[in-house]
């Protein structure tokens, strides 16, 4: 798969290359390669604190025992959710905790916490293919509901936004939309591929 992509950028980039060649629009592409890899060290730099803050406040959350009051607060659902489960268990805390820092908008620093839970859930699994467990959270990850976009409100106010937390809204509507519709296709194939 990496392989691949990397095919598929060198194409994109030889593209780009030639197209302003033909164009004679090589000043231009120099100066939008060398913006952009300023502009991304940039944005690296500024994330980079806040990522650290939230993660090391999910670790304290961890080992002071919040995560398993937000595990014990989820247990309804993630019952439902993943009946494989054991209830208050590793996967179920590694996961509540993905699932939390996804609630806050913090993609980055969710997804160690993906990782971990992914990790937890694969030692339930003894085959090589992914379960409906996994699938599932794969899904309810990828699909998260974010209460506070907090990376997304830190970008709006580092490139000028007056109001950076005015999208709230439209952020809650797509992402409850987004989940519901993933935890649905992600059940009927389950159940397709059960019958």
């Amino acid at each position: 798969m990496n392989k691949l992509l990397n095919y598929i950028w060198a194409g994109m980039i030889l593209f780009s290359v030639f197209c302003a060649a033909v164009t004679g629009r090589m000043e231009p592409l120099s100066n939008a390669v060398l913006s952009g890899a300023s502009g991304a060290v940039t944005l690296v730099l500024s994330m980079t604190g806040m990522m650290c803050a939230w993660t090391g406040l999910m670790k304290i959350a961890d080992e002071g025992g919040l995560t398993l009051l937000l595990a014990k607060a989820l247990n309804p659902l993630m019952r439902r959710l993943f009946p494989e489960c054991k209830p208050g268990g590793p996967a179920v805390k590694a996961m509540c905790m993905n699932i939390t820092a996804n609630l806050l908008g913090l993609g980055n620093a969710a997804t160690p916490l993906g990782i971990a839970a992914m990790q937890e859930l694969k030692k339930n699994n003894p085959t090589q293919t992914a379960d409906n467990s996994m699938v599932t959270f794969v899904v309810l990850n990828t699909a998260s509901i974010q209460l506070i976009p907090t990376t997304l409100g830190i970008l709006r106010a580092q490139y000028g936004s007056a109001a950076p937390f005015e999208i709230l809204p439209a952020v809650w509507v797509t992402s409850v939309c987004s989940v519901i519709v993933g935890l649905t296709a992600a059940k009927l194939m389950e159940g397709l591929l059960r019958g």
